[in-house]
């Protein structure tokens, strides 16, 4: 489908997918964004749902301004995947095993490594601005500095909730590894320091919402809060990049005698800021959950536990800001999927994949998503399928 256009204060609100569909209070979410005093433009993706401030799936073009709660306090939140030369045929019909030594490898939840990870013991891992990185955590916000030790041992580890490392097959039968995940709990706390410095600047006062605070150019606080929006985006690029070397050993070292390959790494951030120009103005662009769909961009856009990811190919539309959606989406909340259903319900829903059945991840059920084939049918004008994944292992925090 085309998008749909629904009238919005300051601009229009271009939907794609059924207004209808979408819950009331995320509408309202969508309404009051529309408000703001900054903002030129409005994308809504078919994965669009509720969240703190800012809907989950809106990508909000803005002058001069930018809002910490349309980027999400999971700052540089996105994907990771990587084809292999290995084939459905390499696995065993036991994947327990594999999943375990995984596990064993990465920590998941709100664990960490005993020591810091050296990014320099994996091949193709990106170390040429590693000491820099760090050097530059000494320019940000004084109120989270006293986390450095943590960040640097979650350097590399899953956390929790949606976040997971999969292993899939795709329609030849090709193993690929995919990974979600950004930039724990160090991003976290940059987030939530900054929304509340926003929260009690004066033209922040008038707003509908008080989440929907924002910054602006030319401010001190906007310049503290860009570097240390873009030092959290990089480290959530490099924790991928390094759990993507550590799947990659594990990898290696299971399939020893089928030398495994692999192809180049696709990544994509989906919470994130980026300074990009539409109709002649240089613009401020949040996703909250979306990725970048310009031409010829690579992207991931997973399900659920227990459907599908896609590899996609971004189209260029300018009317969505270039942009695509994240995954499914929830179409209910961590509360309410685990109210409705049990672990055996969970069971039915992932048969066929070595994951996790148990209490603690039933929030995490499919059927708490979205149809994930459903969201790809709302943007085929955003962006074209390059590869459809089905997961036979699946780690969660």
């Amino acid at each position: 489908m085309s998008y749909v256009e629904v009238p919005g204060a300051k601009v229009p609100i271009r939907m794609w997918t059924d207004p209808t569909s979408v819950e009331d209070a995320a509408m309202q979410q969508l309404r009051n964004v529309a408000t703001l005093p900054w903002i030129k433009g409005l994308a809504v993706m078919p994965d669009v749902h509720f969240g703190k401030g800012a809907t989950v799936g809106s990508v909000i073009a803005m002058q001069g301004a930018v809002c910490p709660a349309a980027v999400g306090v999971d700052i540089g939140c996105g994907m990771s995947a990587v084809k292999t030369s290995l084939t459905a045929n390499d696995l065993p019909g036991d994947l327990s095993r594999l999943r375990s030594k995984i596990e064993q490898v990465i920590p998941v939840g709100r664990g960490m490594h005993a020591d810091p990870v050296d990014p320099g013991r994996f091949h193709g891992v990106a170390t040429a601005g590693w000491d820099d990185f760090w050097g530059r955590f000494e320019g940000v916000a004084e109120a989270v500095k006293f986390r450095e030790e943590r960040a640097a041992k979650q350097m590399g580890t899953l956390g929790s909730g949606n976040h997971h490392l999969e292993i899939s097959f795709d329609s030849g039968g090709a193993v690929w590894l995919t990974l979600h995940s950004g930039s724990r709990n160090i991003g976290k706390e940059l987030a939530e320091h900054h929304i509340g410095v926003a929260q009690k600047l004066s033209h922040n006062q008038g707003l509908v919402d008080r989440d929907l605070a924002v910054f602006v150019s030319d401010t001190p606080q906007m310049a503290a809060y860009r570097n240390d929006l873009y030092w959290a985006q990089e480290y959530a690029k490099y924790n991928r990049s390094i759990m993507m070397g550590l799947l990659k050993d594990v990898v290696r070292k299971e399939f020893k005698k089928a030398k495994v390959t692999f192809e180049p790494e696709i990544s994509c951030h989906h919470n994130y800021v980026a300074e990009e120009r539409y109709e002649g103005m240089d613009l401020l662009v949040t996703r909250k959950g979306a990725i970048r769909a310009g031409t010829g961009d690579l992207g991931i856009i997973p399900g659920s536990m227990g459907t599908a990811t896609y590899i996609v190919k971004g189209l260029g539309n300018e009317k969505a800001f270039n942009s695509a959606s994240h995954g499914a989406g929830r179409r209910m909340s961590r509360g309410a999927a685990k109210r409705r259903f049990s672990t055996k319900d969970l069971e039915e829903q992932t048969r066929g994949v070595e994951c996790r059945k148990d209490s603690g991840v039933v929030d995490e059920i499919p059927a708490a998503y979205k149809p994930i084939e459903q969201v790809m049918e709302h943007q085929r004008d955003l962006v074209e399928v390059v590869a459809k994944l089905k997961q036979v292992i699946c780690v969660k925090g």
